[in-house]
């Protein structure tokens, strides 16, 4: 979509693809700037890496440059959700000359002050994070299924954690609706994009690469950003998040940083509430142009 005022590229997140962005990219591209919402390597309609499992966070920045510099677009506002707010992180720090300004929701600047080591072990980062465990655990439902049950369980706001004898796709019943914000349609869109891909990468990526989620020394990040918090996001929960984020320590890495809190926010913030989403959105876009 054609943009007056910049361009906006938005990074999804897991279980997310590019279609997680289908009302922000309508509303940037309203206000007058170019959307670019692509799915990354190894998801959705992307192709897959040859060697999933030697996959690096290096390469999903090295992907969004290329793509830039494929449509000679020389700066851009970077919009992270989830897991990719980390390389919207790694894309500034790395090319600071092409971001006139970044956003994530859900997650802050990557730091080393999280530790999930005091998590039990069926927290479902641990549990996917060990190869064959999450295929096995997806592989006794169809896609469809296993996308149902993750938004289900990621739209509360409790961390998902199995208990012994459990695995991850037992935590949600089957009966359990899906969140009102998210059709059948939605579902329909999302099954058959990973249909597509599978959940190979998807795992690798960031599941199984976490261990290089923190930066060895803190950058300072030295372009405008922005910060959409849902209050009910389960990330809340994580060890040292909350602290980290409304202490202002993030502000230490990230000075130029507004935050915004959604009190009934989920960990879909976009696709719940959308309206208010693109408003903020749109309002920092404008602001930095």
């Amino acid at each position: 979509v054609a943009g007056e005022l910049g361009t906006v590229a938005f990074l999804h997140g897991f279980p997310e693809i590019w279609y997680s962005w289908r009302h922000q990219m309508i509303a940037v591209a309203e206000a007058g700037f170019r959307a670019i919402a692509p799915d990354f390597r190894g998801y959705g309609l992307s192709e897959q890496p040859r060697e999933p499992e030697k996959a690096t966070w290096e390469d999903l920045v090295d992907d969004l440059l290329a793509i830039l510099d494929s449509l000679s677009i020389p700066k851009v506002f970077v919009v992270g959700k989830d897991f990719g707010a980390k390389p919207a992180y790694d894309f500034v720090v790395s090319h600071p000359d092409r971001v006139a300004g970044v956003i994530t929701l859900g997650i802050p600047f990557p730091s080393k002050l999280s530790s999930r080591d005091s998590l039990p072990e069926g927290f479902y980062i641990f549990r996917w994070g060990k190869p064959g465990r999450a295929e096995a655990d997806f592989a006794r439902f169809d896609v469809k299924t296993v996308v149902r049950t993750v938004y289900i369980l990621f739209s509360r706001s409790e961390i998902p954690i199995a208990g012994e004898g459990q695995e991850i796709m037992d935590l949600a019943d089957s009966t359990t609706p899906l969140p009102e914000w998210f059709t059948d349609e939605d579902l329909a869109a999302y099954a058959s994009l990973y249909e597509k891909s599978g959940f190979r990468f998807p795992l690798q990526m960031p599941y199984r690469s976490l261990t290089k989620w923190a930066y060895e020394s803190d950058p300072k990040v030295e372009v405008p950003a922005l910060l959409v918090m849902g209050e009910k996001d389960y990330c809340l929960k994580f060890p040292g998040v909350e602290d980290y984020i409304r202490s202002g320590m993030v502000k230490n890495v990230v000075p130029d940083l507004e935050i915004i809190y959604m009190p009934e926010g989920s960990h879909f913030v976009q696709e719940q509430f959308p309206d208010q989403v693109n408003q903020h959105i749109i309002k920092f876009l404008k602001s930095h142009v």
